[in-house]
């Protein structure tokens, strides 16, 4: 069966997470600059954006972190 996904980050750092993504993908989208550095800043992007939505961070899980106290 599956394991339920719990949230492991506050509110106040979902919201940064996922305003710094719409961030870096304002900044691929309208800034010239090399190809390779527009996918890191989309990946990135949409990593945060994912993670700050869903409030559950994968790599928290791993370190057993949790900021949502």
């Amino acid at each position: 069966m599956a394991e339920e996904i719990k949230i492991n980050q506050s509110v106040p750092e979902r919201f940064a997470r996922i305003i710094v993504g719409g961030i870096l993908l304002l900044l691929a989208s309208y800034i010239p600059m090399n190809v390779v550095l527009i996918w890191v800043l989309v990946i990135v992007g949409i990593l945060l954006m994912f993670t700050g939505l869903c409030g559950w961070c994968p790599l928290y899980s791993l370190f057993n972190i949790n900021t949502n106290r």
